[in-house]
């Protein structure tokens, strides 16, 4: 988890990056930027407030970890012998030169040296780089004696970062540990996780366990689903085990969730089959044994469905035994029905 209660924002470099392609500047700050201690603490919340999921990336490169240039930069801006400034402009320099598509929208560039955050109960320092790109109108109040004006201005909303991460001084070796935020749509996206800051996810407990649930999720919408003859209260009640697994286990066993969760032989048969193509086609290693991530486990469940749509008239939430429930057609009406057994009605 994060805690920045008591970090400190020890430098601040704005530059101003445009978009290469639209003919639009690239504009180098002089200095570093000295500010008071109210405008600090609204910074730290500009910069920090958004950054809530412990999910973590690292700096790689397709031949050498040593050539990714926001790596390189970030070794020389933890070192003290080295100075900070020029880094930053080393930055905002590589930022511009692959700002080359004509939906990316130029704006301040905010790098930052960040003291004493604590991350995963570890205390270490962070490189901060941020960029605001949306600008919104705000009104101006005037008063003077008793008559008012108003007035109009654009700026920030503190409250809503648009880009940024956090390069903390830990696990070097192995390309720092490093969150991001990206509040972008897809087809911008790629530019700052992949063409900007060149990183990929840490194949850690959160990873894991994000990954195997989404695993879990996609299973049943391609393989074990309607197509293939299974009703859809099963979908819901091998979702609803699944989920229910992660939560109320502490370490992932797969030769244990497979017996407990999915069960049948034949159904267990189709799951490892559809894993070795869910890895092969979104290049990821899944492991057969880690320690669950609450964290991660929060994020996957809002996005397991547990919801029985029938039509436009009634929506049945199914939360477990799917031995109470049964689905039937009656032929007077010639309509399908479904039977549920309760003991009290709330």
């Amino acid at each position: 988890m994060f805690d920045f209660k008591e970090s400190v924002l020890e430098k601040i470099v704005v530059h101003k990056v445009g978009n290469k392609i639209q003919d639009e500047e690239l504009v180098i700050s002089e200095g570093q930027l000295s500010v008071d201690d109210e405008v600090k603490e609204l910074l730290m919340t500009y910069f920090l407030s958004n950054f809530k999921q412990p999910e973590y990336y690292q700096f790689t490169h397709s031949s050498d970890v040593n050539l990714n240039e926001l790596y390189t930069f970030s070794g020389y801006m933890f070192d003290p012998n080295k100075n900070f400034y020029d880094q930053s402009v080393f930055i905002a320099k590589h930022l511009y030169e692959i700002s080359d598509h004509p939906n990316i929208k130029g704006g301040e560039l905010y790098v930052t040296y960040i003291k004493d955050c604590i991350i995963d109960d570890e205390l270490v320092d962070a490189i901060g780089i941020f960029k605001s790109e949306s600008k919104e109108t705000y009104l101006k109040i005037y008063q003077q004696d008793r008559e008012f004006s108003v007035d109009q201005d654009s700026g920030v909303n503190i409250k809503k970062l648009d880009k940024g991460c956090l390069i903390f001084n830990t696990e070097k070796d192995f390309g720092y540990k490093i969150a991001i935020i990206d509040k972008t749509n897809k087809d911008e996206a790629k530019y700052w996780k992949e063409s900007f800051l060149n990183v990929e996810p840490k194949s850690d407990d959160f990873y894991q366990t994000n990954r195997y649930m989404d695993l879990c999720k996609t299973f049943v919408k391609e393989v074990f689903n309607k197509e293939n003859e299974v009703e859809k209260i099963d979908q819901i009640e091998l979702l609803n085990r699944s989920v229910e697994f992660f939560k109320n286990e502490e370490d992932f066993q797969e030769d244990n969730f497979k017996e407990t969760v999915i069960e049948n032989p034949e159904v267990i048969d189709a799951f490892d089959e559809f894993k070795e193509k869910y890895q092969t086609e979104n290049c990821v290693d899944l492991s057969n044994n880690f320690s669950i991530s609450d964290n991660a486990v929060k994020k996957q469940q809002k996005s397991f469905k547990s919801i029985l749509k029938l039509d436009k008239n009634f929506h049945i939430y199914i939360h477990g035994r799917r031995d109470l429930i049964e689905k039937g057609f009656d032929d007077d009406r010639g309509m399908n029905y479904y039977k549920v057994y309760y003991e009290k009605e709330a």
